[in-house]
């Protein structure tokens, strides 16, 4: 898989693409994730990439030119399935779209910025937007990292056991049961005792039965 993140603060997403399991994939070989700087794409001498918008609203808005300049050099390149611009009206973030996504092989992230970007981006070269939640945040490139990160953990070898993705929180709309892990006793905290028998089918019914009520207590639309 191959994820572009087109940018125009990439040193925001140094860190988070360049640690753990993100890290790990992208050296095995398993994902391809590539920054684009905007600004290199500008045609304005001072590498500029927004302007005052039409219609004498406050703030600035990113332009059409830088944008489309890289989507068109990356897609003469190569095929993608789609071109995904982070922003709060978007489609909410969720497992199953992650799920989805993970199958993709190429994909195209656009991280908005400013006050907005030239509508016309979103007219003719999106194919899909996507919110991580409804607030809103200095720029689309943390939201693009945790898109990034939900999806490159899903494909198989980027995480050392892979049945641990299949049992997270939201695949199966549960919320994932209580861990527990050694001393089994610690100041008078016990662990379950079911989880100490090594009666498998015991423990799944009791891991579900844990699921579904963490749920209900937590949240009960998933189960809707």
């Amino acid at each position: 898989m191959r994820i572009d993140i087109l940018t125009v603060m990439p040193e925001m997403l140094e860190s988070p693409l360049g640690c753990s399991i993100l890290k790990r994939a992208q050296d095995k070989g398993l994902a391809e994730i590539v920054v684009h700087n905007l600004r290199d794409y500008s045609t304005n001498k001072h590498r500029k990439v927004d302007d005052y918008p039409f219609g004498g609203e406050a703030g600035m808005v990113m332009q059409i030119q830088p944008v489309d300049a890289c989507i068109s050099k990356l897609k003469a390149e190569r095929e993608y399935d789609d071109v995904i611009f982070t922003s709060p009206d978007g489609e909410t973030f969720s497992q199953p779209i992650a799920n989805q996504l993970s199958m993709a092989e190429n994909l195209i992230i656009l991280c908005g910025h400013y006050k907005g970007i030239d509508y016309r981006i979103r007219e003719h070269l999106i194919t899909r937007e996507i919110s991580i939640g409804d607030y809103v945040l200095t720029g689309g490139e943390l939201p693009a990292a945790i898109i990034t990160d939900a999806i490159v953990r899903l494909i198989p070898g980027a995480i050392g056991d892979e049945q641990s993705a299949l049992s997270d929180s939201f695949q199966d709309n549960l919320l994932a049961p209580p861990v527990y892990t050694r001393p089994a006793d610690y100041n008078g905290w016990k662990v379950p005792e079911i989880l100490l028998s090594g009666h498998e089918a015991k423990i799944d019914e009791w891991k579900h039965e844990q699921a579904v009520a963490r749920t209900l207590r937590l949240r009960p639309d998933l189960l809707k």
